[in-house]
């Protein structure tokens, strides 16, 4: 299995939970100052054990990066990871048809 590939399937996999797809979808909306832990827990509604369990698992897919904050863990998305993401699924899209944005009409 190709690299690239086996890196998409991870990404992928990380995804596929609920949770953790709200995790990612709150921290692209904080943006590149993410947020602590605790304010995730919160806003996903998920115990601090569970949310432990899910960021960690976001971070060794390679789609969240942590950074200590005082007390605090800060939390955010990996940009260039999940754009990774969306490359992987549109490399070679159209058949070389120009369009920079095949998926609108």
């Amino acid at each position: 299995m190709k690299v690239k590939e086996k890196k998409a399937l991870d990404g992928f996999a990380a995804l596929s939970q609920e949770t953790r797809l709200r995790i990612v979808r709150l921290l692209v909306t904080a943006g590149p100052s993410g947020l602590p832990a605790g304010a995730i827990a919160e806003q996903v509604g998920a115990s601090s054990s569970r949310m432990s369990f899910h960021l960690s698992h976001l971070e060794q897919a390679g789609l969240v990066r942590s950074r200590r904050d005082g007390r605090s863990i800060i939390y955010s998305v990996s940009f260039p990871a999940l754009n990774g993401l969306v490359e992987f699924l549109t490399h070679n899209c159209c058949k070389g048809n120009a369009n920079p944005h095949p998926f609108v009409h």
